[in-house]
């Protein structure tokens, strides 16, 4: 699996994309990230089998970076967003009595908080799952963006104990999606645009270290 760690003012990065649609000309100029596939199971394994090698080498990175498109009828397209916090919309287990998005018999919050986020990068709330989502079904998710890979990621990061950060630029959402096209016409945009995300992520680690990633408790508060 070919991918490359990166470092960063003293910080070892990994860069994780799901698909080489999304890989672009701007990010291929940067970075040679881990390549999982689509959707939450190849992204677990993929993520899962990368960082067990690290481990064994000695050479966890300091920070996960994932990096990709999303769809959402609210935010502004092609802009790219960094995830406050992740949901598992697959995840129903109500019929049992547990609250929708809660897996059972664990201690798991329905609603994981990313707090590792880049100064001067917006945030929006994620929503994972296996589906596509597209149209009025954005009518029952309770976040802003959807994936099909962020949670997995968090949790094969959280085994592991490393951050993770979660980029995502608006590839689609404002109208129905009809064609594979529907979701590749955007990538060259979201695709600049998480170059200059990174850039700044870069700049940050490059002049203050990792420390300078963890909001203050007052930023936290306020949101």
């Amino acid at each position: 699996m070919s991918h490359r760690l990166e470092r960063w003012g003293g910080v070892s990065i990994l860069p994780v994309m799901a698909a080489p649609a999304e890989y672009g000309d701007h990010l291929k100029a940067r970075i040679l990230p881990v390549m999982t596939g689509i959707g939450p199971v190849e992204a677990a394994v993929a993520l899962t089998q990368v960082l067990a090698e690290l481990m064994a080498g000695g050479a966890l990175p300091d920070l996960i970076v994932s990096l990709g498109s999303c769809g959402s009828p609210t935010l502004d397209h092609a802009a790219v967003y960094q995830a406050s916090s992740v949901a598992y919309r697959d995840m129903d287990a109500s019929p049992l009595g547990f609250d929708k998005g809660v897996t059972p018999l664990s201690d798991l919050p329905a609603v994981l908080p990313l707090p590792t986020r880049i100064p001067g990068v917006p945030t929006a709330t994620l929503s994972t799952g296996a589906n596509v989502v597209s149209g009025a079904a954005y009518a029952a998710i309770d976040a802003d963006m959807v994936d099909m890979e962020t949670w997995a990621l968090v949790r094969a990061a959280m085994t592991f104990d490393v951050p993770l950060i979660a980029l995502r630029g608006v590839s689609d959402g404002r109208v129905e999606l009809k064609a594979l096209e529907d979701w590749t016409s955007t990538l060259h945009h979201v695709d600049e645009n998480l170059a200059v995300a990174l850039d700044r992520l870069k700049a940050v680690l490059e002049q203050r270290g990792l420390d300078a990633l963890s909001p203050a408790p007052a930023m936290e508060a306020a949101r």
